[in-house]
Order: structure tokens, then sequence, then C-alpha cells
């Protein structure tokens, strides 16, 4: 995809990705416009790239030498186009990987125009730095995109090697929104297409509780099947209800429905009988795909019996209704032609539902569409890295948009294999299975991190690289374990079922300690004053990763678009945030979180900061109770049998919070109430609150 009119801009700086040595001389080759190539002195030491990049017009640059960097200056003041890959090395991991100063130096002396572009299949070439991590060919499909030009922001408040490395940031920053940007539009099914196509259907992608590895092939074979039995279950763009386990049948499941344009709607099956009937009332379902052996091994036949109304297809039945004629078209046509096998798809159709996790009130079904859950993944993909020398271990629930899309289509589409557990319930087991598995990513809440590390013996994660937490804070206590224990950095994120499981992201690349890391490429926030909060801002976002809209259980099955005051295509996202000036977000706590006190707005997420500094390694949640003459209070629930408010206000003290952070009621709990996904149940911490219900000692 060629824009030649961003290449003709005045002082053009082209900057674009690097997958193989010969990028720089394919650019050169096949870009409209002459150009002239900027090499490093390590990409020529191959005697073919030597040979190759001799026949293009090209200047050798050491980053080094302060006299050729003059030079390429002096070029671009002329308007010569000038290509330069920032990354300064082919790839290793098939992603951007470190941007060096020199060439956010240069765009800023010349006031260049950048000029992003995104090469894509070159890090699959013979020539490429991801041997032995990607499939290697000799002639690999290459795509160059050409993105609309821009410039580096103005930074005349840094001086020195500050300046050049926030130059150098914003670089990469532009670079990843371009990676992301370029993405392909299409839908769940096509992107998982394109994987078999590229990795090969032998290839062993997915292992779950039965440990037995299955490949690409099987995989689609499976989907194929169950898409054509579900087709007939529901119309194009019904809603059909699932409620299955982490196994693999369920991700063929999920991956035959899309393909035929059906939607599923994944229940959370921890819910209870009135919570998920109330949610499959809000998303118009009538009909339920399930398990017989599940609904046995997980106990939820009394669930399923307030489900009563609801029709209940098993796919023991679907597999004996697979007829002669149905062998036939997946044997001779659509494994052989899977794209003309399915209807076409729309991007922005719908692809799945997921449930909002109550932990506030009544769930609302998330509607979100094939190219949101696609962009999410590309915005992860820009800045973190991950590939088929990896594996992931996800036991993380399925109808947890976390769980779904991060842990488990996200590797499927990217070639990384993954491990599929049933329960993140099972603290020894799941340990086990990153030992025995070599599972280098793992991903889980910080409550189930924390149960992790302390069953784990301390070689269980010796393969383990990256570690994922989200879904509710990081506690500095299990951060300070896995560092201690398995010398693993624990990256927390933060996103929502209405965003993707990602807004913002630590990365090896771009961390910093008590922050959820910077927003992902693409994503536009505003912070919008909140009265009475001095920090920070309520947080509105707009990203092609945002949902299509909401199902209400007052409107079943009636799409309810997006509402925010900034316009349609806005979210508000409910959540108080603050951004440091190197762009870092912290999560100072939801708007409905704060309790007005003596005229003044609390964070119930300092109350908790204070009793966790006060009872480290104890758990402890903060609500609200209305008080008399309409005033509100802070009660403390907490597992630490002995903690009172005179420890609580020598912890405040020491952070220098004040003492209205304190809590005013302290509830000691055995154990404090969580949701499937891990998450706290602040609704039944608050009814509990407002009733007196649970024993409390009275505050000292």
């Amino acid at each position: 995809m060629l824009n030649v009119f961003f290449l003709r801009a005045a002082r053009p700086l082209i900057i674009a990705n690097q997958g193989s040595a010969l990028d720089g001389a394919l650019l050169a080759l096949f870009l409209p416009v002459p150009v002239t190539v900027a090499v490093s002195p390590d990409d020529l030491r191959r005697t073919f790239v030597r040979w190759f990049i001799g026949r293009v017009p090209h200047i050798t640059v050491e980053p080094a030498r302060p006299l050729e960097l003059k030079r390429l200056v002096r070029m671009v003041q002329r308007g010569e186009a000038i290509v330069v890959l920032p990354e300064g090395r082919p790839t290793t991991t098939g992603t951007l990987m470190k941007v060096y100063d020199a060439p956010g130096v240069i765009a800023s002396r010349c006031d260049a125009d950048l000029v992003p572009i995104v090469i894509e299949g070159s890090q699959y070439s013979r020539f490429a730095g991801t041997a032995g991590n990607f499939p290697q060919r000799w002639l690999p499909r290459i795509t160059v995109r050409i993105l609309p030009a821009t410039k580096l922001p103005e930074i005349p408040e840094l001086r020195g090697r500050a300046r050049r490395r926030r130059l150098a940031e914003e670089m990469l920053r532009i670079m990843q929104r371009a990676q992301v940007t370029a993405r392909p539009r299409r839908t769940l099914f096509e992107a998982f297409l394109a994987a078999v196509e590229l990795h090969g259907r032998r290839t062993r992608i997915i292992e779950d509780a039965r440990k037995i590895p299955e490949a690409y092939g099987e995989l689609l074979k499976v989907s194929l099947a169950l898409g054509r039995l579900t087709s007939r279950l529901a119309k194009e763009h019904e809603v059909l209800g699932v409620m299955m386990p982490n196994i693999s049948t369920t991700v063929s499941l999920l991956l035959g429905m899309t393909a035929m344009r059906r939607v599923p709607a994944i229940v959370n099956y921890t819910a209870g009988g009135e919570a998920m009937r109330a949610a499959c009332r809000a998303a118009g379902v009538t009909r339920i795909i399930t398990s017989r052996r599940f609904l046995q091994l997980a106990r939820l036949e009394r669930a399923v019996k307030a489900l009563e109304g609801f029709e209940f297809v098993y796919v023991e039945d679907l597999r004996a209704q697979l007829t002669v004629a149905d062998k036939l078209w997946l044997v001779g046509f659509a494994l052989w032609w899977p794209r003309a096998a399915v209807p076409a798809g729309d991007p922005g159709d719908s692809a799945t539902v997921l449930f909002t996790s109550g932990s506030e009130g009544r769930s609302k079904g998330v509607v979100l569409s094939h190219d949101a859950m696609l962009a999410n993944m590309a915005q992860m993909r820009a800045v973190i890295d991950f590939g088929p020398n990896d594996k992931y271990l996800n036991a993380l629930p399925l109808y947890h948009i976390y769980g779904l899309i991060a842990c488990t289509l996200m590797p499927l589409m990217t070639g990384t294999r993954l491990f599929l557990y049933t329960s993140p319930l099972h603290y020894r087991v799941i340990p086990e299975i990153a030992y025995t598995r070599d599972c280098t990513y793992v991903f889980g809440t910080s409550t189930f991190l924390g149960h992790y590390g302390r069953q784990a013996h301390p070689y269980d994660f010796y393969r383990t690289r990256i570690v994922v937490s989200g879904g509710e804070k990081l506690d500095a206590d299990v951060a300070r374990l896995w560092a201690e224990k398995f010398g693993v950095r624990i990256m927390e994120g933060y996103g929502a079922t209405e965003c993707g499981p990602a807004m913002a992201l630590n990365t090896p690349l771009s961390y910093r300690k008590g922050t959820v890391g910077r927003f992902l490429p693409g994503l536009e926030y505003r912070l919008l004053p909140v009265p009475g909060i001095d920090r920070g801002g309520a947080l509105h976002v707009r990203s092609p990763n945002l949902m299509r809209g909401y199902y209400l259980y007052e409107a079943p099955g009636v799409l309810q678009p997006m509402q925010s005051e900034l316009g349609p295509d806005w979210y508000t996202t409910g959540d108080v945030v603050e951004v440091d000036e190197d762009g870092y977000v912290t999560i100072l706590g939801r708007v409905k979180r704060f309790a007005k006190i003596a005229g003044e707005m609390i964070s119930l997420e300092v109350v908790e900061r204070i009793a966790a500094l006060a009872s480290p390694g104890q758990r402890h949640a903060a609500t609200i109770e209305h008080v008399a003459a309409g005033g509100e209070s802070t009660v403390l629930f907490t597992t630490d049998q002995t903690l009172d408010r005179i420890t609580l206000l020598k912890a405040a003290r020491e952070i220098g919070a004040p003492e209205l952070a304190v809590a005013k009621r302290i509830v000691h709990l055995a154990e404090l109430p969580i949701l499937g996904s891990g998450k706290t149940d602040y609704v039944s911490l608050k009814a509990m609150a407002e009733t007196r219900a649970a024993p409390t000692r009275p505050a000292a």
C-alpha cells in the first residue's frame, strides 16, 4: 500500500521497522521516489547483503560518530529522501525493539517530516534475525505500508542526554502507532487462517489439562465442524450462550461460531444462577451451549436449574449430529478451501459478547467486534514480544476478557504455543504446570499470582520470562515475592471489558514501578476534572479496540451505544487516573470508589493501601457505608484478625495520608469474597457493610 503523497514532503525522513538485513535495500528498490538508505556497518558483514546494498544509494552511518550524523542532517535539510532504520539491527523478536537516539536527533535538528513505513513479512525471510523463532522462507510475501507524515514534538524543556532519550522514545511511539494503524482489517477466523497458513497445519499450538498437544490442523478441523453444527442453532448475527471450561474444544467452538457469523456470549458460570439468568436475558440469549460432563465436574446442576426456560445444547449431542454429508463437506471441501467454506465476514460485525464482572452491580453484556479484538492484540504486539519459541500458561477463565483475548486468542493468532488450564484456583498445580511445560508467559490477577508465588518451588518458574498481572491492582508484597523468589519482575497492566484486556501495560522496554505502564499505541485519552479530587482526572478514551456497545437487562438484545460527554466515539471508563510527564499511568481509583467525608473526597484505594502497609501479607478491601444525616463513611474488610485503627493511623502517617483516609470501621473476615475472575467481590462487601451483617470489632 503506497501513499506516494507522503513521500514528497519538504524534508522527508523515512523511518521503518527492520525485519531483515535487506529491508533498507528493498525500500530503495521499490519506493516510487529516489531515496538514500542509511545503513549500519553491522548490516554489511554478510557478503550477499553487502553486495545487495551496494546496488542502491546508501550511506554507512556509525551513530557514535558525530561527523557522519552531520552529513545526514545536511542531506535531509537539502530535501533528499533518507531511509533510516531506527532499531539499528534486524529484529530478533518479530516486533519492534529499542530505538537509537541518533534518528530522533536528526529529525529534530532538521524539523524533518517523519514518514513511518511498516514492513510486514521480511522477518520470515532467510536474511532475517528471527531464525529459530519464526518460520523462514526464501520468498516470503512482503507488504509495505506507508503512513501519513508526522513530526516529533517540541521538547524545549529538556537538554542533553535527557532530550535525546525523549526524542528516541517519541520516535518509538510513532513507529508503534504505525504498527497498529497498518494492521490488516479482517475477522477473527480470517486472522486464525492466516496464522495456520504461516505456521503450518502440523505445528502443535494448543494443549489443555488432558496434556495432548494439538496442531493447527486439528484445531481448524474441529472449528469448521462445530461451526457448521452450531450454525443450525441460530441465524447469522444471532447471539448464542456458551458455558464451557478452558479446554481446546471451547476454543474451537468459539472460532467456529465466529466463522459462521454466529455470536458467542460467554457466560460466567461462577456468578450464580440469578446472575447468569440476568446476563443471558440482557444479551437476548435463548440457547446455551455447554457440556454435560463439565456441568457434573463443576457441580453446576443447581445453577443450571435457575436457568429454567433457556434451551441447553450439549456438545456431546452435537458430535452425534454430524451427518455423512457434513463429513464429506468437511473432508472434501472445507479443510481444503476454508475461506470459501465460510460466509464472508465484516471486521466491524459483532464477534463475541462478554459480561462485566458485576463487581459494582448487575452485569452488562459488552459487544466486541472482530476488529476491536484484533486491534487490541495488535496494540499489545507492538509493545511486547512473544512468538513460536514462547509458551503461554492460561488458567484465567475465557468468560473474562483478560483470559479470552490476551491469554488465549492472541497466542493462537501469532503462532505462540498455549497451555489452557481449567481453574486459576489450583494454586499448587499451576506452578507445576509452568515447570513441566516450560511456560515462558504466565498470567493472573494479583490475588492469584500471590497464591502461586507462595505455593511454588523456587525453580518452578525457571523458564518464565514474563509475568503479567491485570484485573486488579498489583499488590506490592506480591511483586516483591516474585522478584525475590523467582527473579521475575511482574508487568502490571490496565484494561476493561469494554476496551480489551489492555489499555496500558508495563513492558521490559517501558516499565515504571507503581504504575500500569503507558497507554498502548493508537489509544487517545482525555482526563476530565472530578470535583473534590485534586490529582488526575476521570479517564475518557477513544481507540480502535473499543466495544460496539452494551446489552442491558432493561432492554434485552438491543445494542446501546457508548456514551461520553466528549462524543459518540469516546468511552467513559469510570476510573480516576494520573499520567506523569513520561506518559506512565497511575490508577487512583474508580469514580464510584471515592467517599465524601467531611467535605473531602477520599479514595478507597488509599484506604486499602494504608491497610496493606500496616498489615502486609494479608488481604484488605474497603467500601462505603451510608451513615446518619446522609453522610458517608469507610469500612475496611481484612483477613488480619488483629488489625486495629491505631495501627492504621501509624501507617497513614508513614505515607503522608490524611487521617480521614483511615477506615472508620474494621470488619475481620477469615477470607474476602472474590469473583471467578479473581477480583474482589465489592458488591457482596458493600451489602455486608450496609447491613452490618459481618462480625465487627470496634475501632480503637
